[in-house]
């Protein structure tokens, strides 16, 4: 993965020749992401996990038992027009509450964003088969056969199928990748906009995953008929994209 951290040191100038004071010292930050999640109106955590207590909007009574999922490539659009890509990743982790809070491992300087964006997922140009040490031992890998690479998210639990019996979902959501071959992979990762933010110190956006939305916006998902099976089901993956667009909102942005 190149880094694409581009010019910093434009921005200081720029922020420098605006400044009537030329001995103004700036100094790199970095940023924090927080993440939560939620059912609807209602907090999530892993306390939640093993039990049947939620309902998706097709009637589905369901539980969850491990979730966890990728988020790459914050980029960040200065006022100036300059561009930064910070060249981070972090697995979030909520049944082993781990990643729940991610700080930048770059700095960027502080100032008015027009933008800021993070990716659910790796692009294409950065999933890479078998390049993640930590992601290989946390086992996030896609099978070379379904197109390598890695998982964008790892959702599993249980629901209450037709005939009132337990039964297990595999909500995995990775790269539509056509077994048949009849269809052209396709990189089922998204960016959300989070919009204009101003940096400065200690700067936290305060992010929340509806986990509710993965099975009701825009395509009511019937557990019945999508459950496993799901990482070779091309069609899946395409509706699974469809449904992530409305999951992440930004609950705050703090200084």
């Amino acid at each position: 993965m190149k880094t694409k951290i581009l010019t910093l040191l434009c921005i200081a100038l720029i922020i420098s020749s605006c400044s009537e004071d030329n001995d103004l010292n700036i100094e790199p930050i970095s940023i924090t992401l927080n993440f939560s999640h939620s059912w609807g109106e209602n907090e999530v955590t892993n306390a939640d996990f093993n039990d049947l207590k939620f309902t998706n909007d097709n009637g589905d009574q369901m539980s969850i038992e491990h979730l966890r999922y990728l988020i790459s490539e914050i980029v960040l659009t200065h006022e100036s027009g300059v561009i930064t890509t910070l060249d981070d990743y972090n697995l979030v982790d909520l049944t082993n509450n781990e990643g729940l809070i991610f700080t930048t491992s770059a700095s960027i300087l502080p100032g008015d964003y027009t933008s800021v964006s993070f990716r659910f997922g790796f692009s294409d140009e950065n999933n890479i088969d078998g390049v993640y040490t930590d992601l290989n031992t946390a086992s996030f890998n896609v099978p070379t056969i379904l197109g390598g690479g890695y998982h964008h998210m790892q959702f599993d639990g249980k629901y209450i199928d037709d005939s009132d019996a337990e039964a297990p979902f595999n909500y995995h959501v990775i790269n539509a990748f056509d077994l048949t071959n009849i269809n052209d992979p396709v990189n089922t990762s998204f960016q959300l906009n989070i919009g204009a933010v101003a940096v400065g110190g200690n700067t936290n956006i305060n992010l929340n995953m509806d986990i509710s939305e993965w099975f009701k916006t825009p395509n009511t998902w019937n557990l019945n008929e999508y459950d496993v099976d799901l990482m070779s089901n091309y069609e899946a993956q395409l509706l699974m994209n469809q449904n992530g667009a409305s999951v992440f909102s930004v609950v705050s942005i703090t200084q």
